[in-house]
């Protein structure tokens, strides 16, 4: 499955990257396929994995700001392994049939 969560400390002020960082290095290190941009942080692996590891990085952040915010978009699709590499691959295959 893949997972695109957002977690957002509450409370916390208006700079917040230090501690969506501590976010972000949790899912790095978990071992597990992830890409970060602007919005997500996107997780691959199985149900209990995924979740285990966004229930961890929501841990860190709660840490320093007593409330959380948590954004999830999942695709859980069985069978299908690298989703995040061949998704992206797809859509530029078919870019460049239009350029």
């Amino acid at each position: 499955m893949l997972v695109a969560f957002s977690v957002t400390p509450i409370g916390a002020g208006e700079d917040v990257g230090e501690l969506v960082a501590e976010a972000v290095r949790v899912a790095r290190d978990s071992g597990l396929p992830t890409h970060t941009d602007a919005m997500f942080t996107t997780i691959e692996g199985e149900w209990e994995e995924v979740m285990t590891v966004i229930r961890q990085a929501v841990d860190a952040v709660r840490i320093q700001a007593s409330r959380v915010s948590l954004v999830l978009k999942a695709d859980i699709r069985e069978g299908v392994t690298d989703a995040m590499t061949s998704k992206v691959e797809t859509v530029k295959r078919y870019l460049a049939e239009d350029a």
